[in-house]
């Protein structure tokens, strides 16, 4: 099971050592889990040397903003992290609709940054990477790999992107400002429902000893660092929507599939609040809804399978978006005449319009889904669905244009942006979504079968032994284990005491 990152002592005595060393060279700290869930944790020799460092150099002290607590610059942080409420006048229902903005993070402009030191801090402290010898190979379709990237030159090792050749050419862009090597740009066939053919290269990358695989679809340092960090963080923005209104209540909270990571936020909120969880995916490839397939450009919520990490038997309601809702919409957000249409006909304030473009491809997903949500379960003006966008338009300008050829003939226009609106967002109707009954869920979990005991190798026992609560609760413990192996790590390397 190390391969899944559930290891809390030291595996390779020797490894560990070349990391210490490395690092002690390098000046490399290493941020605890509960600093990352609470900055104001954060050392303050620490604070005092981000304050002259640039949130998207490759300067190891950016780990230590790898949180959702980032001002709109970046630079500083906030009580409460960057959000949008979606009103209304937009959304066509009463309910609050309300998404925590990915884009604060550092480096890569997204939360899968959060992810990837999630994966790769626990494998380094406990001694089964060696930042010298191994290199990091990060399989995705497009922001993980993207975070990984970013993590593995920061903290001073070698980073290898592994994703379909068809996702925006913004992303490749992004990459090739950052790899080391054109050739750790590793381009697979097809796009974003092609999660299959990642794993098969991957695969043939893991032949080499020097290479890593992190598969965010089943490393539980993915489920965790969301459970800690980004569930207590949208109890935040809630705690903040809220106001101090006693009826206000947290009725769900909503997560494309993906890889399962950010869906255990969700975890986290039912505990504490009640919320309901909500899965969302590709209309077009519903593999949770109908064990559908096929192909869609919703980048980021890769599918055609139930990632490892998803925890399935506490997933309530599961909903399908169409791709062409998503690029219809991300042109409306995007668009001078989309915006001008949203401010003189529908009444949206320009703050909100302003704030759009923080949304990308899957958060326009999960804003249909919350809509979808609050159609369902009939909800009212003192019900909160708590949603994320994981980055920004910024990544998709390209994937824009297309649309615009595909959908509108080459030109926008202020009919199309009516028609976008009425069509996507006020008659988004509550068809393909389902509420999940105990039968549901079984149908669901064992569709994972195929790909994690058939294609993957993971044992029976431990495929089954995932179905409890009890499990996931149970991961809860590797993290003040690993936080102790941090301090520890940081201890013997002394960089934090030369800072």
């Amino acid at each position: 099971m190390t391969k899944l990152g559930l290891e809390k002592a030291i595996v390779d005595q020797k490894v560990y050592e070349s990391s210490v060393r490395r690092f002690k060279d390098q000046g490399i700290v290493l941020p605890t889990f509960s600093q990352l869930a609470q900055p104001e944790q954060i050392p303050e020799t620490v604070r005092q040397r981000l304050a002259a460092i640039e949130p998207d150099t490759p300067d190891p002290l950016n780990l230590f903003r790898v949180h959702w607590y980032n001002a709109d610059d970046r630079k500083g942080t906030v009580g409460t992290p960057a959000f949008i409420e979606i009103p209304e006048e937009l959304s066509g229902v009463p309910a609050r609709i309300v998404l925590a903005l990915g884009n604060r993070f550092p480096m890569i402009n997204a939360h899968k940054v959060l992810a990837a030191y999630g994966c790769l801090a626990p494998r380094v402290i406990t001694g089964q990477f060696d930042p010298e010898e191994h290199r990091a190979v990060w399989p995705s379709t497009g922001n993980y790999c993207r975070g990984g990237v970013a993590i593995s030159r920061i903290m001073g090792c070698r980073g290898v992107a592994v994703l379909p050749e068809n996702m925006s050419r913004e992303r490749f862009q992004w990459l090739e400002n950052w790899v080391g090597n054109l050739s750790d740009i590793i381009r697979t066939p097809g796009s974003e429902s092609n999660v299959k053919e990642i794993y098969d290269t991957c695969a043939e990358l893991e032949q080499d000893p020097q290479n890593v695989i992190f598969n965010q679809f089943c490393e539980f340092g993915n489920y965790l660092v969301h459970r800690l960090c980004t569930g207590p963080a949208l109890e935040n923005v809630f705690e903040a929507v809220a106001g101090g209104n006693a009826k206000a209540r947290l009725a769900a909270y909503v997560s494309a599939s993906g890889s399962g990571g950010t869906l255990a936020a969700g975890d986290y909120l039912k505990e504490k609040t009640g919320a309901k969880i909500v899965a969302v995916e590709a209309l077009e490839c519903p593999t949770l809804l109908y064990n559908g397939f096929g192909e869609h450009n919703i980048q980021g919520i890769g599918d055609k399978h139930v990632p490892y990490i998803h925890n399935v038997m506490n997933t309530d309601f599961v909903t399908a978006i169409s791709e062409q809702a998503t690029d219809g919409l991300s042109v409306l957000f995007n668009t001078e005449a989309g915006q001008r249409y949203l401010a003189d006909r529908r009444g949206v304030a320009e703050k909100v319009i302003k704030a759009l473009p923080d949304i990308g491809l899957s958060g326009i997903c999960n804003l249909l889904g919350a809509v979808k949500t609050a159609k369902y379960l009939g909800l009212g003006k003192d019900d909160v669905i708590i949603t994320v966008a994981t980055d920004g338009a910024a990544m998709y300008s390209t994937e824009d244009e297309k649309a615009i050829q595909k959908y509108f003939g080459g030109e926008f226009d202020a009919i199309n942006a009516g028609e976008v609106w009425a069509g996507e967002m006020k008659r988004a109707a509550t068809d393909h979504f389902q509420e999940l009954s105990h039968v549901d869920r079984n149908r669901i979990y064992n569709l994972g079968y195929f790909t994690w005991v058939e294609q993957q190798g993971v044992e029976i026992e431990d495929f089954d032994g995932r179905r409890e609560q009890s499990f996931w609760d149970g991961l809860l413990d590797l993290v003040p284990a690993w936080d102790a192996m941090i301090e520890d790590f940081n201890g013997r390397t002394g960089a934090l005491k030369g800072l």
